[in-house]
């Protein structure tokens, strides 16, 4: 996107971070995922992981082999996952001689001024400091509203992109970007409407969002000004690549 540093806000979907049933988290994952951000922020960038996961790790310290359906069950699984999602954090970024900071937000603290500003001057803050990864969660085990209300944390993630002012937003999901009726990728949008028609009811058994959400949080980022891609978060490079300004996932064309 550009050589010069830059704030990045990148989301990662709950599936790309669990393994194949969706039971526990992918460590060779987090690994790669982690390689990817640390070079982006050894190369001056400043980034901001939104990140999903707490109740896929839940689920592995639980014994359940899937995702439950009652509210309590759901909150209680990413209560107890969210800091073992951190450990993990923590445990990857550590090599790279950076550290994980962790900001958990509910839709009311982004709705209300007060907690709104407290969370830019924290992030504010935390991007002085250089050596440190912002990483924000839904607060799952405590809000209110339906659970996973962000999408999967997808809206959050364009939320958090317009709280800190980015350059860009990525979003990193099962699938290389947005498709086409003959399920190619489509390179580029310029106008989200025209594509509406192509974002499909699916999602993966264990995320919350889908297509049809992630273009809501694209539409939120574009309309603020900020570049936004999709790309599929299996695939190595995604990232640095398209930072690089490579053709990669879909690229919206920020207004």
């Amino acid at each position: 996107m550009t050589k010069h540093p830059s704030r990045i806000v990148v989301k990662f979907g709950s599936g790309i971070l669990a393994n194949a049933r969706g039971t526990a988290l992918d460590e060779r994952q987090f690994a790669r995922l982690a390689t990817e951000i640390a070079g982006l922020v050894q190369a001056g960038h400043e980034c901001v992981i939104v990140s999903s996961g707490a109740v896929a790790a839940g689920l592995a310290e639980l014994g359940l082999k899937e995702r439950p359906e009652d509210l309590p069950s759901k909150q209680a699984c990413a209560a107890i996952g969210q800091s073992k999602l951190m450990q993990l954090y923590g445990a990857m970024f550590a090599p790279h001689g950076l550290v994980v900071a962790q900001l958990l937000l509910t839709y009311r603290d982004l709705d209300s001024r007060v907690s709104h500003t407290n969370a830019q001057n924290t992030l504010r803050r935390l991007f002085e400091q250089k050596h440190v990864v912002p990483i924000i969660n839904e607060n799952d085990s405590v809000a209110v509203e339906e659970f996973g209300k962000f999408g999967d944390n997808d809206k959050l993630s364009a939320e958090v992109a317009v709280l800190v002012k980015a350059d860009l937003l990525i979003l990193l999901t099962s699938v290389d970007g947005l498709l086409d009726a003959d399920g190619k990728t489509v390179r580029v949008v310029e106008d989200i409407a025209a594509v509406a028609s192509l974002a499909r009811q699916e999602k993966g058994k264990f995320s919350v969002g889908g297509m049809i959400s992630k273009l809501q949080a694209v539409k939120l980022a574009v309309e603020a000004g900020i570049s936004t891609h999709i790309a599929s978060g299996r695939k190595a490079g995604r990232i640095p690549g398209i930072v690089a300004g490579k053709p990669l996932g879909t690229r919206f064309v920020a207004r």
